[in-house]
């Protein structure tokens, strides 16, 4: 099976008015994630994504990368993903690029798979693997807190035992909302809590007090993403434990967080950090430092997926983070769609990622060749120039 074309396309979702939500970065208006289709000689095709700039993942994927691969077996997908990274390297390293050939190294793990018959994680070295702890991802900004409540409660009764939330909008606001959202997952939940980066490390410090008061399962990016010295102060310090990675890139990224002992959990995404095998290997250090393996996916289902593939074949995986924040590309966007019952994403036992595309909802949001961005939030990244709602500083 040799590699014959990689495809890209962009899927662009505009948030209705009642869907858009506020956090630190702002109004959330829209959506966004980069599709990749490796096609073999043969006619099958992996899939794959990137979360990055869409643009940027364009290019680096048809310019660089399959110019490369075009002609390659499908054999020895370390070997692949090095001559991506070797040809990029002068301007990739970390960032759009990255995600870029990891997307294309997830599509590479997709089509092995199905080539031998065999879903991802059992390439990867585990047995039989049904299913792996999964946690809902949403909680934004609630200007009335019983919604919070009554949000928490729905994470619940559709059979998540863990969900995150976010903080970090001033101090009296971050503990009534964490008590709102401790209330309705009730007694059996674990409740996660991203900081948003907003934090100075004293703030950080004394707000992980009332977590561990509240039995918070994990703090979440507390601190600005590069300010490495600042976490492995603030670790010691914490009173929960500390998780950050949904920022950093390849191995060698997390090997300083590592080195640092700079958090507990480290959180990589095959959608931006490199891939299946960068997101693997840093599990394995992470277990060789005795820290835990969490990773984050904020993009599509196809992501999630390839996480949960991950966390399956890892002792130090714990959980996957699964986007409950009415994203099309989670809740539509397969044939078969995710699945949670008592806390668990079931994994198919279907060759590859175990994923097929529903080529109707790609059509509804594609984003036509050549088109610009429409301008808006998209979350973790903005378009068109105006930062809408801007937030004012934690205080």
């Amino acid at each position: 099976m040799r590699i014959d074309d990689i495809r890209v396309t962009t899927l662009v979702c505009a948030y209705p008015e009642q869907h858009r939500f506020r956090y630190a970065g702002g109004r959330c208006t829209h959506r966004v994630t980069s599709l990749i289709e490796v096609v073999a000689d043969d006619g099958t095709i992996g899939i794959g994504s990137a979360y990055s700039h869409p643009r940027l993942v364009e290019i680096a994927v048809t310019d660089q990368a399959l110019p490369l691969l075009r002609g390659e077996e499908v054999d020895d997908i370390g070997r692949l993903w090095r001559i991506m990274y070797a040809g990029t390297r002068w301007f990739g390293r970390k960032g759009a690029v990255m995600s870029a050939i990891g997307a294309v190294e997830v599509a590479l793990w997709d089509l092995l798979g199905k080539q031998r018959g065999l879903p991802v994680h059992r390439l990867l070295g585990a047995g039989r693997v049904r299913s792996v702890p999964a946690y809902a991802s949403a909680l934004l900004w609630a200007d009335h807190l019983p919604d919070l409540t009554s949000e928490a409660a729905r994470h619940r009764d559709a059979g998540f035992r863990r969900m995150k939330m976010r903080l970090a909008r001033s101090p009296d606001y971050d503990i009534a909302a964490l008590d709102a959202v401790v209330a309705g997952a009730g007694p059996d939940a674990e409740v996660i809590v991203d900081g948003s980066m907003r934090y100075s490390i004293d703030q950080a410090r004394q707000l992980s007090g009332e977590l561990a008061r509240r039995k918070v399962f994990w703090f979440e990016e507390p601190l600005q993403p590069e300010d490495i010295e600042g976490f492995a102060a603030l670790r010691p310090q914490s009173a929960v434990p500390l998780a950050a990675g949904e920022n950093e890139f390849g191995v060698q990224g997390f090997a300083e967080l590592l080195r640092s002992d700079a958090v507990d959990i480290v959180q990589p995404d095959v959608s931006r950090c490199g891939g299946i095998g960068e997101a693997r290997a840093v599990a394995e250090l992470a277990a060789r430092a005795g820290k835990r393996f969490a990773p984050h996916s904020w993009s599509d289902a196809i992501a999630v997926m390839a996480n949960a593939q991950v966390v399956a074949s890892m002792p130090n995986g714990i959980t996957v983070e699964v986007d409950r924040s009415h994203n099309p590309f989670v809740d539509e966007l397969l044939v078969s769609p995710l699945t949670v019952r008592d806390g668990l994403l079931e994994l198919p036992d279907s060759p590859g990622l175990g994923v097929e595309i529903r080529p109707e909802i790609v059509e509804r949001y594609r984003l036509p060749a050549g088109a610009p961005m429409p301008p808006g939030t998209y979350s973790d990244m903005i378009f068109g120039g105006e930062r809408l709602h801007q937030i004012a500083p934690f205080g």
